[in-house]
């Protein structure tokens, strides 16, 4: 769990400080995937596998967000050209 914490601190550092746009939605996607991780092992490791339930529900939410963030920031680039 110590290190889906790093990776999660690392992703996060990204989202802040990555050089363009597409980095940081990469960035935040992956924290988003951590974060179901974080999510799963930590069920597993309390004996709680409805946890895992919260985890798929989470990771769907955090599909349709990043397709969204991604559909919003195309059509605004074709916009401005």
């Amino acid at each position: 769990m110590a290190a889906l914490l790093v990776t999660m601190l690392l992703a996060l550092a990204r989202a802040f400080l990555g050089p363009g746009r597409y980095n940081r939605i990469l960035a935040i996607n992956m924290f988003g995937a951590k974060t179901v991780l974080f999510v799963a092992v930590s069920g597993y490791l309390f004996g709680r596998p409805e946890f895992l339930d919260i985890g798929i529900l989470y990771a769907l939410v955090n599909f349709v967000a990043v397709i969204a963030v991604l559909r919003l920031t195309h059509e605004t680039e074709s916009d401005a050209a």
